[in-house]
């Protein structure tokens, strides 16, 4: 355990570089771009299969 976690740090010390500024901006915008497109999506399939089930069971109960 305490290897894997010397390798880990000395991996996240010599391997990993950071995106700039720029790049990191960038990234923030497309990742909340398609949050908001995704969170939309959700609502509208949850907004069709609500109304999908209401329709079923007012046929089923009348």
């Amino acid at each position: 355990m305490f290897t894997y976690i010397k390798e880990s740090v000395e991996e996240l010390r010599n391997s990993v570089t950071l995106p700039s500024r720029a790049e990191s901006s960038n990234l923030m915008v497309i990742v909340a771009v398609f949050s908001i497109l995704f969170a939309l999506a959700t609502w509208g399939v949850d907004t069709v299969f609500s109304k999908v089930i209401k329709s079923y069971f007012n046929y089923v109960l009348n």
